[in-house]
């Protein structure tokens, strides 16, 4: 989907990111940590099934049942953190990372507030095609010279 034809739940604010950073937060370490423990689990079950002999006499079979369900569970609760994100406005880009991003209107254009679990508020954006390799300080002074980012916000 090009950027023409994105169109965001929300609109997001800096001053309105900031404000559910606090649910925001407990959802992402809740994400990251299943996110882990999922990778954990695949990487038992690879493990497992690089061991097994297969045919009757298979002593890992009662475990990769176990490994697979408890598998099915964490991802059905891992697909319930990302929907809550969602449903919130908020777009998880990164599980692991615990990188997230706010629909925003920045320099008068459809952008993304960028924000990773170990930052204290909301300092970066970027633009849609961008991703986090392309943030940009919300501190810093624009190319038109209009100012802090108070200035280039449309609210």
């Amino acid at each position: 989907m090009s950027p023409d034809e994105y169109t965001p739940a929300r609109i997001f604010t800096v001053e309105e990111a900031n404000a559910r950073l606090p649910l925001v937060r407990v959802i992402v370490s809740d994400l990251m940590k299943l996110a882990a423990e999922l990778s954990e689990r695949r990487d038992r079950l690879s493990q497992l099934s690089s061991k097994r002999p297969g045919g009757s006499s298979d002593v890992y079979q009662a475990e990769v049942e176990q490994v697979e369900q408890e598998l099915e569970k964490e991802s059905e609760r891992l697909a319930d953190y990302l929907r809550e994100l969602l449903e919130l406005g908020v777009e998880p880009k990164s599980a692991v990372g615990g990188l997230v991003d706010f629909p925003a209107i920045i320099e008068g254009k459809l952008a993304y507030l960028c924000w990773r679990f170990d930052e204290p508020e909301i300092l970066y954006w970027h633009e849609l095609d961008a991703g986090f390799a392309g943030r940009q300080s919300l501190a810093v002074e624009s190319v038109s010279g209009t100012g802090p980012a108070g200035g280039m916000l449309d609210a």
